[in-house]
């Protein structure tokens, strides 16, 4: 032990003697430098640590999401479709959470518009996303499922989506009617589909080339567990009001 105590010393007093060897200016040097990098690590964690209170809503046009919008902004039963240019967009407290005793931070929602001439918008807010929600028109799901794989796979395929790992709900909407498709129908038949665009596409997109990803599994059928972001299934009735599961999916990715 009092070998070990010794070296120590001896190192010191060899340190203490190399910097008093050093010229004054080279150790304010050092010592800035060590500093910078401080500071450096610090804002780095910290930027980490910051999320985005961005939700984006996306799908068909008619799915129900600025029904959905409306719900979750002040529990009003809007109705109808918003046909517009530009995304509808709030930033808000969710309406079920007002009564809440305590600090809320408030989400930043975007309904972007469903027509295909209108969905370049949604590159303008991937950025900031903190996750996606895909609204599926559970009722009118067949006659529309092939327009709602091709949107949705070129979601998944988004360089900003692979790159930042963007978590996707696919929200199936309208579930409060007798005849609405259960979520599970409805993942299997966008699975499915997906699965042929896959083929169709050659199996690469250009997000795919930018990226070095490609969609799925070599010579395994495409499931959405095989995505490098997490891809979630959940069901709503933005018009009754059950938007529970959509609720905590915002919550899970928008801290409180």
């Amino acid at each position: 032990m009092e070998q070990w105590v010794y070296q120590v010393e001896q190192w010191k007093n060899e340190v203490e003697e190399w910097i008093r060897r050093q010229p004054v200016e080279q150790l304010y040097v050092a010592v800035g430098i060590v500093f910078l990098t401080f500071i450096f690590f610090v804002l780095l964690r910290l930027l980490k640590r910051t999320k985005s209170n961005t939700i984006v809503l996306a799908g068909l046009s008619g799915s129900g999401k600025t029904t959905l919008f409306y719900k979750l902004r002040d529990g009003s039963s809007h109705q109808g479709t918003v046909t517009s240019m530009d995304p509808n967009e709030g930033t808000f407290i969710l309406q079920s959470e007002l009564e809440k005793n305590k600090k809320i931070n408030p989400v930043h929602m975007v309904d972007v518009p469903g027509h295909s001439r209108l969905r370049l918008k949604l590159d303008e807010y991937l950025p900031q996303t903190s996750g996606l929600v895909f609204v599926v028109d559970a009722l009118d799901f067949l006659p529309n499922c092939r327009a709602a794989a091709e949107y949705l796979y070129d979601i998944l395929t988004n360089t900003i989506v692979i790159k930042r790992k963007v978590p996707v709900l696919i929200l199936c909407n309208k579930t409060d009617k007798v005849t609405a498709h259960t979520k599970d129908f409805i993942r299997k038949q966008l699975e499915k589909e997906i699965d042929k665009l896959r083929i169709s596409r050659t199996a690469i997109s250009t997000a795919d080339i930018a990226n070095g990803h490609t969609l799925g599994m070599p010579g395994e059928a495409f499931v959405f567990s095989q995505c490098v972001n997490k891809v979630m299934v959940a069901e709503a009735s933005g018009l009754t009001g059950n938007v529970s599961q959509v609720e905590q999916f915002i919550r899970e990715y928008v801290r409180q």
